[in-house]
């Protein structure tokens, strides 16, 4: 008997468009599905810019073993970038546990405050003034924003902190039986 919401698997579709979502600072916050928040950006890159933007994943991936921490105020479950079209095209998808508004802000703070730069600057129509202009930004985010008409959770609803946290206790479980062995 499953008596907890995350031990049923679900999926939402989701309207192209619901007069009903409440607004935010910047439009329309989707909804949260059980698969948390998220968005993907599908946008042009700018000419000569492909091996940057390939790069770029390097620079991340060796920020966060220097900061494992790096993106943590982002509250991210999944990233994935791809290239494609011949790299003339950038896919962004984020999962995350914020809403829109809260994760586009909270983006622009950590890559302002961390000096890292954000890969979006290797795109077409890319504000170059997007540290100091928050809703230049997230237009165009808005503007390249594809929105997902389904979503499914294996373990719907689940917040990333609370996985960390089921998996820190199972690993402590894990060692506890070891020791009583």
């Amino acid at each position: 008997m499953k008596t907890h919401e995350w031990e049923t698997p679900k999926a939402v579709a989701i309207p192209k468009e619901n007069k009903e979502w409440e607004m935010g600072r910047y439009g329309p916050i989707w909804p949260k599905t059980p698969a948390c928040y998220g968005f993907t950006i599908i946008a042009d890159v700018k000419p000569g810019r492909e091996a940057i933007v390939r790069q770029y994943g390097t620079t991340i991936a060796e920020a966060l073993k220097g900061s494992p921490d790096l993106l943590a105020p982002l509250k991210l479950h999944y990233l994935r970038w791809v290239l494609f079209d011949n790299d003339t095209k950038f896919m962004y998808q984020g999962i995350f546990d914020t809403d829109f508004d809260k994760y586009t802000e909270d983006a622009v703070a950590l890559f302002t405050l961390s000096g890292v730069n954000t890969v979006f600057e290797n795109l077409v129509g890319f504000p170059e003034d997007w540290k100091t202009n928050t809703p230049a930004f997230i237009k165009f985010v808005r503007e390249h924003q594809c929105n997902s008409f389904l979503e499914y959770g294996e373990y719907p609803y689940v917040s990333a902190d609370e996985i960390k946290k089921a998996l820190r206790l199972k690993a402590a479980f894990s060692e506890m039986l070891d020791q009583m062995q």
